[in-house]
């Protein structure tokens, strides 16, 4: 078996990386754009642009009555299925452009599955809608909202839903050839589109987790006792990046859609400087 490309970069080591893998070359990182998208929700709420329960319907065109705020979004708790309708195999999201997020957003109410607010349910198609009523809101392009708001603050610039095809790392198939990635650069981006080089999502990080330098960490991380965390997973990349209150963090990138491997990697790496050494991702 092919050893898979493994970057490691965490608190008080050196960075590792194996088979392959480049500290600054850029990869996808699938789902771990969703917190960066909520973290550009909490700085437009914090300075006034909008506010967090706002209801959908005052910034997209959706029927009226369906419920869903911007924070039900931010949370899973808007009651919409975890993906889009009518996707593709090979490339999932490569027909799920404006137009048919636009499509999707008129019958709104009839893709909910619950009431909003009373269930937690993953939802990629949530954190699509919600990048839309972001740029809605603010007449902006969510690239431009993700660098004034998260990228600029934080002097990280490596991350974005177009980086140089000459900087992209991809995994690599039959004889070597790499393989073409899934296209995110659609609706689906403000959820699982970016790319970001593994130094500049460490310095991410360390940045909204640990030093906090945005403030509390925006409603999109994944809580589990202490552990902040998120991971993100497309055909051929996976991530998982996790911190704790003592300062501790983990990113862990590999160049392979095998995401449970990525995030048990990354709770190892976490429980190797634990006092305990019993960090786990368990319900609180």
């Amino acid at each position: 078996m092919r050893p898979v490309p493994t970057c490691v970069l965490s608190s008080g080591q050196a960075p590792r990386v194996q088979h392959g893998h480049a500290l600054d070359s850029y990869v996808q990182i699938g789902s771990l754009s969703k917190p960066l998208t909520g973290t550009v929700l909490a700085r437009l709420a914090a300075t006034g642009v909008l506010q967090l329960d706002a209801p959908l319907e005052e910034l997209l065109p959706v029927p009226r009555g369906t419920g869903i705020t911007l924070r039900h979004l931010a949370q899973h708790t808007s009651g919409l299925p975890r993906l889009p309708p009518h996707l593709n195999r090979r490339d999932p999201y490569t027909a799920f452009d404006d137009a048919a997020l636009h499509a999707v957003l008129h019958g709104l109410d009839t893709l909910t599955t619950t009431a909003p607010g009373h269930t937690e349910e993953y939802s990629n198609l949530g954190y699509a809608i919600l990048g839309a009523a972001l740029t809605s809101a603010t007449g902006m392009s969510y690239q431009d909202l993700l660098n004034r708001y998260v990228l600029a603050p934080l002097d990280v610039t490596e991350v974005t839903g177009t980086p140089p095809p000459d900087r992209r790392l991809h995994s690599r198939g039959l004889f070597g050839r790499p393989r073409r990635p899934w296209t995110m650069t659609g609706a689906i981006l403000p959820a699982g589109g970016l790319w970001a080089t593994p130094r500049a999502a460490a310095d991410l990080v360390v940045a909204l987790l640990v030093d906090r330098k945005l403030g509390e960490p925006a409603l999109s991380w994944q809580r589990s006792g202490t552990v902040l965390w998120h991971n993100g997973a497309t055909g051929d990349a996976s991530v998982f990046a996790g911190a704790v209150p003592d300062g501790r963090w983990v990113v862990v990138h590999r160049l392979t859609g095998q995401a449970d491997r990525t995030d048990e990697l990354g709770i190892e790496v976490l429980q190797q400087t634990a006092p305990s050494n019993t960090v786990e991702l368990q319900d609180e």
